[in-house]
Formats: C-alpha cells, sequence, structure tokens
C-alpha cells in the first residue's frame, strides 16, 4: 500500500475526553476513517503509519444529524470511525503525530 492510499483510509484522529480516557484505560485510539475502508485495510494503515502493532480493530458507522438553520433543513455527513487496540506497551501521540 502506497503512502497516499494510507491517508485516504485514515482521515484523521479524533481527540476528545471519551478517546483520552479509552486511551488511558485500554489503549485503544479513535480515527475518522473513509467510509469504503475494510478493517485489514485500517489495521494494514496504521501500522505503516505509525510503526506500531495492531491487537484490534472495531469499526461504527456514524449518522450525520438532521440540523435546521434559518428555517432550512439540512444534515450534515455521515462517516465512519475505527477504534484501533494496540498491542502491550505499544503508544501513538496523536496530538503531536506527524506521520
Amino acid at each position: 500500500m502506497n503512502d497516499a492510499k494510507l491517508y485516504e483510509v485514515i482521515r484523521a484522529p479524533r481527540v476528545s475526553e471519551k478517546t483520552a480516557r479509552l486511551q488511558e484505560v485500554s489503549n485503544q485510539y479513535a480515527f475518522e476513517v473513509a467510509k469504503d475502508a475494510t478493517k485489514a485495510d485500517i489495521k494494514a494503515a496504521i501500522e505503516k503509519l505509525f510503526d506500531v502493532k495492531v491487537s484490534a480493530v472495531n469499526v461504527v458507522n456514524v449518522k450525520g444529524k438532521s440540523k435546521s438553520f434559518r428555517q432550512r433543513q439540512g444534515s450534515r455527513g455521515s462517516w465512519r470511525k475505527a477504534y484501533v487496540t494496540l498491542a502491550e506497551g505499544q503508544s501513538i501521540d496523536v496530538i503531536n503525530a506527524t506521520a
């Protein structure tokens, strides 16, 4: 897999209070990923980009919310989130990651 494909699969890390707690407790990291990415694609991309060993990948499809703005109905786009569990002793610095 070439570098351009890796960055298409992994769009961005998701950083929040919940994901920070997951990192501390169960060594899991959350990423926004492409809608057509498989678990195998995500695992390969994370291992190659961050040079870590991935033990599990869980994927969630997030539905876009309906929102109204000045009497106009609209909706945010749907997206896909991956929870990546790393092997024992591994870690990713998602805030300062420049992979």
